[in-house]
């Protein structure tokens, strides 16, 4: 008894009943200043304002002996002299099997009321990606149920994948028939920057019961601060990290990663970053590497990720979809052309790669998705000629060739939304409208 006694005298010791709170001074657009407390980047404060609430708040950055706090809620009640306490530690949230199916807020909370979820456990949302030398190459496919991708730009299990597009042109869609058709074990995807409607209508209108019954939604929409938004890209990454070290095959689907830059743009010029490439601060720059590369494989699972990028005036060179493009394993480029003749997946086949393809394929895969491209590209360096009517039939073999199998080349690559084909499908019917031509010539 008297060692017990003695033990719980020590936890009292070490205890301490002082708690020390800082003083909002001023708030200066999206910033708040305050004097105090003792707190590190990215621990989480709580402001307690005159009308009872405790807004929390990320610590950003420091200037002149103040904390620079960016809030997670709007601050329309806070007031000079407002307590301040840190929490001591960044943000959590908890993650566990009991969130399929549901939708979260940026900050893990589920946006419909119900009953409390149990078995949930709180992880961080800023981890480190997995070590270089733990990574396991990727060396198995992961069919998702798009024959463009499937046969042309054949996606391994971990590989992470921009999809490149201007506003309009199809990437929901797209989203969503990976997310119905793959044969990963769980979705994840975040929705950052959404108009509020458009998330109701992904969710009821794209998905459906058949793609939520295996996906968890993490949704940040534009109307919210620029803190929640790019915490939605950390959460939504940090629930695929714990699917995945649980040996699951997670595919990470962020629309957009664009709109979080933009979110972490409008973090870094508050707290006084200088503008850079078109008005993108250096933090900008230094976050995108750190987020994407926490996707891919790992010793226990993979996170398949897909990232979409919004190109302004469908410029694929802007210095987001640059700095993206460098990054990831390979780009689908959608086309706002192929778009306007009614042709989904509207992918721009010569433009659009994966880099990890020529691993996971069959030689006679390849070399038939090379004679596929090689085919489009002769029809497309000759199509000016074609369509004013001065290429002469017979005067070129392989542009005869390419012009008869260019209607049957663009049939084999569309796709309705509800239709599903498996990969050995999608393989034979791009052999079949290859080598088909070949046989007739």
């Amino acid at each position: 008894m008297s060692s017990h006694i003695a033990s719980l005298m020590q936890i009292v010791d070490r205890s301490s009943s002082f708690v020390e709170y800082g003083k909002v001074r001023q708030v200066i657009g999206l910033m708040i200043e305050s004097a105090g407390p003792v707190a590190s980047i990215g621990d989480v404060c709580f402001i307690s304002t005159s009308a009872g609430q405790k807004i929390p708040a990320e610590v950003v950055g420091f200037r002149k002996g103040s904390l620079l706090l960016m809030p997670y809620d709007r601050v329309t009640s806070v007031a000079p002299g407002n307590l301040v306490k840190n929490s001591g530690s960044p943000w959590k949230v908890p993650v566990g099997t009991g969130l399929i199916g549901t939708v979260l807020d940026g900050l893990g909370r589920p946006l419909e009321k119900g009953d409390p979820i149990f078995g949930l456990t709180n992880i961080s949302t800023d981890n480190n990606p997995p070590s270089p030398l733990s990574r396991p190459r990727i060396e198995q496919v992961l069919p998702i149920g798009v024959k463009v991708i499937d046969s042309l730009f054949t996606i391994g299990k971990g590989q992470r994948l921009g999809i490149f597009a201007g506003s309009g042109v199809g990437k929901s869609t797209l989203l969503s028939m990976i997310a119905k058709h793959s044969d990963a074990d769980i979705n994840v995807i975040a929705l950052i920057g959404e108009r509020g409607r458009e998330v109701k209508d992904f969710i009821e209108r794209d998905l459906g019961l058949e793609g939520m019954s295996r996906t968890i939604v993490v949704a940040a929409t534009s109307d919210q601060p620029a803190l929640m938004r790019v915490k939605g890209a950390m959460t939504a990454t940090a629930v695929a990290e714990y699917f995945r070290n649980r040996g699951m095959h997670v595919n990470l689907m962020m629309d957009s990663v664009t709109r979080v830059a933009m979110a972490q743009r409008e973090i870094g010029l508050a707290a006084g970053e200088p503008p850079a490439t078109k008005g993108y601060t250096p933090s900008v720059f230094a976050m995108l590497p750190r987020l994407l590369e926490r996707s891919g494989t790992s010793k226990n699972g993979s996170i398949t990720a897909f990232y979409t990028v919004l190109v302004d005036g469908d410029d694929f060179n802007e210095p987001i979809a640059d700095t993206v493009r460098g990054i990831l394993d390979g780009h689908i480029v959608l086309d706002r052309e192929l778009a306007n003749r009614g042709h989904f997946p509207a992918v721009n086949v010569l433009q659009s790669i994966s880099r990890v393809m020529n691993e996971l394929c069959t030689p006679d895969h390849l070399r038939t998705a090379e004679e596929f491209r090689h085919l489009l590209a002769v029809y497309k360096e000759h199509e000016d000629l074609i369509s004013i009517g001065a290429y002469k039939k017979g005067a070129n073999s392989h542009v005869d060739r390419a012009l008869k199998l260019y209607p049957d080349l663009m049939e084999a690559v569309k796709q309705q939304a509800d239709e599903h084909l498996s990969f050995p499908e999608a393989v034979e019917a791009l052999t079949e409208v290859v080598y088909k031509g070949a046989a007739q010539t």
